[in-house]
């Protein structure tokens, strides 16, 4: 069978390209699971939690007797009460030991008796459901860990709180009550915050009792040398030509490594492009131009991922303020956990800690980010429409004319905004540029706010358009002495892009301003300024 990138469902090597997860499950099982620990993986959608807890099952079976479920395969009606939820929880068991006999043939006669019992009792509770799964673990022959994916499918119900805390007293005494010797969870959200989602006022948001969770602080993005090792598989199947280290750079760049944004690059260059418009031959598609047209396809397909992206900025009102805050204005937030819309952040994957400082996660998600509200803001934003409207003098050739762009721009920008005070443009500013921008380049090109430069002063936007590349720096005047600077920084930025030509739009409020586009030279690069 011919493996392919999957981005459904988890990952099996015979069947899927996918990374080495030899690194990752030998420290879990040697930092965590020898270690007894309880703990959780909580890590935005589509991460790569089942794969991982699949593959960990699979390699702690010569030491562990593994109970793997998923809560998933539990409905709403076995959480309804405390004795359904019981005997539901006993049967899953009792499945799991039917679907691996040889492995689980030492606890099958134990689960079935005590399966039996259970039926038999009036007294179906969860005290007496533990006392049962404590002789299991006590007369097993290795120590029994439990797993359970999907964590979040029982988090709205009181019995699954009441079974945490029975399996917290248990883990408090397990020296004389035997009880798992490591529990691990898997979901979006952390434990901690299961009553968020239960009684979401502020005096109960963050009272759980498991609170006897180790941290679990292993890094489960893909690294470049793991999708590296990837690319090699598939073009040792392919022979493709590609040089896979440079390619797997470009990947990272756009992905930070998320797993399934990874997969889902890779799955599009594999499956979509070949034979596509500007992209005849295998060849061609495996390169920097093949990566950018994957991201722009991720980008206008609706995905699960961006669903439930879209649905907790709806549902966290100040979470969405932080992030276009971060987006448009360039604000630097210092990073703090504890921060209520933070925190929710780093739970959903949408933010990361960078240098000290609140960042998006990866430049997808911040290009979808800035896309999505674009969208909403063209509706009443007039200098969108005019954008919109004057479109094609910018396009000569199947080319963008950026410095027509820029031009244009300085025009309708004095147009429309001439009365607005400083504080309103400097806040909104690069916002208004972006909405003049999005309609120019829409369906054709992306840009991105390059994470590296951002911040309240200066902002760098890497517009692609039909794989040709254009650097534009975006800054708030503050003198001639710091927009020299500014204008040397670009100058030596463009070097990292291999460009010898940027752009510079300065907002400028000195009432003495020359307004305009003008071309400077500066250290051997071309620099388009244009003032406004």
């Amino acid at each position: 069978m011919e493996r392919r990138f999957n981005t459904t469902g988890s990952c099996n090597r015979a069947r899927h390209y996918m990374v080495k997860l030899d690194e990752r499950l030998k420290r879990m099982k040697e930092d965590y699971v020898d270690e007894g620990s309880y703990f959780v993986i909580n890590r935005g959608r589509q991460y790569g939690k089942t794969t991982t807890l699949k593959a960990l099952s699979e390699y702690l079976k010569d030491d562990y007797i593994v109970l793997s479920m998923d809560f998933q395969m539990m409905s709403t009606a076995n959480f309804a009460d405390e004795q359904t939820f019981v005997l539901s929880f006993f049967e899953y068991i009792e499945e799991l030991v039917s679907f691996e006999k040889e492995a689980m043939k030492p606890i099958e006669t134990e689960v079935s008796q005590a399966l039996g019992c259970l039926k038999n009792q009036e007294d179906k509770t969860i005290k007496n459901m533990f006392v049962y799964l404590s002789n299991i673990c006590r007369t097993a022959p290795k120590p029994i860990v439990l797993m359970i994916d999907e964590v979040d499918s029982a988090s709205n119900n009181q019995v699954f709180i009441d079974f945490l805390a029975q399996l917290r007293g248990y883990y408090l005494d397990r020296e004389k009550r035997p009880i798992f010797h490591s529990v691990i969870f898997a979901g979006v959200y952390d434990i901690k915050n299961l009553k968020l989602k239960l009684r979401p006022d502020e005096e109960h948001q963050y009272n759980s009792p498991w609170n006897i969770a180790a941290d679990f602080d292993i890094d489960m993005s893909l690294s470049k040398k793991q999708i590296v090792a990837m690319l090699d598989e598939y073009e040792s199947d392919h022979q493709t030509g590609m040089e896979t280290a440079a390619i797997a750079e470009d990947i990272y760049q756009y992905t930070s490594g998320y797993p399934y944004l990874v997969s889902a690059i890779c799955k599009i260059m594999d499956e979509k492009l070949p034979y596509s418009e500007r992209f005849e031959e295998p060849c061609a598609v495996w390169t920097q131009e093949g990566v950018a047209e994957a991201v722009k396809r991720i980008l206008k397909t609706n995905v699960p991922l961006f669903d439930s992206m879209i649905k907790q900025l709806d549902t966290y009102k100040d979470l969405r303020r932080m992030i276009e805050e971060i987006l448009y204005q360039g604000k630097r937030i210092s990073f703090s956990p504890a921060e209520k819309s933070i925190n929710l952040g780093l739970m959903f994957g949408f933010l990361k800690e960078q240098d000290g400082y609140v960042t998006i996660a990866n430049r997808i998600f911040e290009m979808y980010l800035l896309n999505l509200f674009i969208a909403e803001e063209s509706v009443k934003s007039e200098i969108f429409l005019y954008g919109q409207g004057n479109r094609n003098q910018f396009i000569q050739g199947n080319r963008l004319n950026m410095e027509q762009v820029l031009t244009k721009f300085v025009e309708y920008f004095a147009d429309i905004y001439t009365e607005k005070d400083e504080k309103f443009v400097e806040a909104y500013g690069r916002k208004f540029f972006l909405l003049y921008l999005k309609p120019i380049i829409n369906g054709a090109g992306n840009y991105y706010i390059e994470a590296q430069t951002r911040d309240a002063k200066r902002t760098d936007v890497v517009v692609d358009y039909l794989g040709e590349q254009f650097v534009i720096e975006l800054k708030i005047w503050h003198g001639n002495e710091y927009n020299e600077r500014g204008e040397r920084q670009l100058a030596e930025y463009l070097d990292y892009f291999h460009q010898e030509k940027g752009y510079l739009i300065s907002f400028n409020f000195n009432k003495k301003k020359d307004t305009g586009v003008k071309a400077l030279q500066i250290h051997g690069k071309t620099i388009v300024e244009a003032v406004v």
